[in-house]
């Protein structure tokens, strides 16, 4: 009798010693702390509730399968129309967000990058805040990939990430294939009648940095709107294989079919791009808008990679 109690008393003890094990390291285990662009932030577990205030990051959100509770209320890309839930909260423009809405949300995590990194200061006051922007455009690609594994890693989606992280691999490398032996190429921005050229710091860098078709322009002073102005006779003169076009325009909402009106003239008409039918017109939201989403980046690289097999 007195062996089973003691028994009994020892298996109750180790039980209750285990649990309370158990209980310590899954508290210790339920904070997850987030590095990023501005600093550092704790979450008390994985977010329920999210708010967006880029669509770069919703882009990659919705990649990873994440349901997003606010979303921007200006600026929404086509491409991601079905995605976009009917009855999200518009929590501001891109770059005002609406800080009273986003306080009522009663959200559980708050994401800014980009044009709406200026809100952190004063978000994260408000709730748990992270920026998700790149540090810089030279390696657009890793960016993502680095953010989707971030992403992942808050939401517990780590092998999705994974998965995601490798596809967007295995696009690139089918663009570097597509480039090899079709020469150089010019990535030109229109905006408001003019026209630059975006080289290895722009929002579609990876083009050349990635992908790797070179510039025909050798040194480029990239610009965050226009690019490096240029003229049509300095295109003209350069007279490149290819021509890839980010229409600012229309991917700002202002118009649309801007770009092609512009570039067909008498000059650009000459060159060996136009002469070919060598002209990529991007799609204008995922090259300026969403330049660092998952999703828009894969549209992008299709495109690339059609217009060089075509």
């Amino acid at each position: 009798m007195l062996t089973s109690r003691l028994i009994g008393a020892v298996t109750a003890a180790t039980f209750a010693a285990t649990l309370n094990l158990s209980l310590t390291a899954a508290s210790l285990a339920a904070d997850i702390v987030v590095k990023h662009a501005q600093g550092e932030t704790t979450l008390p577990g994985v977010p329920g509730k999210v708010l967006v205030q880029d669509w770069a990051t919703f882009d990659n959100l919705q990649a990873l399968g994440v349901a997003v509770a606010g979303v921007p209320s200006s600026n929404a890309p086509s491409y991601l129309a079905a995605v976009i839930p009917a009855d999200a909260l518009q929590i501001g423009s891109l770059f005002e967000p609406d800080f009273e809405g986003i306080a009522a949300a009663g959200a559980d995590v708050y994401f800014v990058s980009a044009r709406s990194a200026a809100a952190y200061p004063t978000a994260k006051d408000i709730l748990p805040t992270i920026d998700m922007s790149l540090a810089d455009n030279a390696d657009i690609i890793g960016g993502i990939k680095g953010n989707l594994t971030k992403l992942g890693e808050i939401f517990g989606l780590e092998s999705k990430a994974t998965e995601l992280n490798a596809a967007l691999d295995a696009k690139v490398a089918e663009a570097k294939a597509a480039v090899e032996g079709k020469g150089n190429a010019l990535v030109l921005v229109t905006n408001a009648g003019n026209v630059g050229v975006y080289g290895p710091d722009s929002r579609v860098a990876w083009i050349h940095n990635q992908v790797g078709i070179p510039s025909a322009m050798a040194e480029i002073k990239d610009g965050d709107h226009g690019g490096d102005g240029v003229s049509f006779e300095f295109i003209l003169e350069t007279n490149p294989d290819w021509l890839f076009v980010v229409d600012r325009d229309a991917g700002t909402g202002e118009s649309t079919g801007a770009a092609a009106a512009l570039l067909d003239n008498e000059l650009v008409n000459q060159t060996k791009a136009a002469q070919a039918g060598h002209i990529v017109y991007l799609d204008p939201q995922a090259s300026y808008i969403t330049m660092h989403g998952y999703t828009g980046v894969l549209l992008l690289l299709d495109q690339v990679i059609a217009g060089l097999n075509g």
